[in-house]
């Protein structure tokens, strides 16, 4: 709090709330049942998601494909 206000003064009051953001890529993915890549835009957490149960299985419950 300012010392105006009772406080100690410090720059506590400067102080901006912080943002957190998905860590999204556009990502061209190899689909092995389509035979084609898929270009998506995905978050890093998504990558490992695909890369553990698949490209396919993992976008078509995404709704993508």
């Amino acid at each position: 709090m300012a010392k105006k206000k009772g406080g100690v003064g410090r720059h506590v009051t400067k102080n901006v709330p912080r943002i957190f953001a998905p860590n999204l890529r556009q990502q061209r993915i190899w689909v092995p049942e389509l035979k084609k890549f898929v270009r998506i835009r995905v978050s890093a957490r998504g990558l490992k998601t695909i890369n553990k149960n698949g490209a396919y299985s993992a976008l078509k419950k995404a709704g993508i494909i």
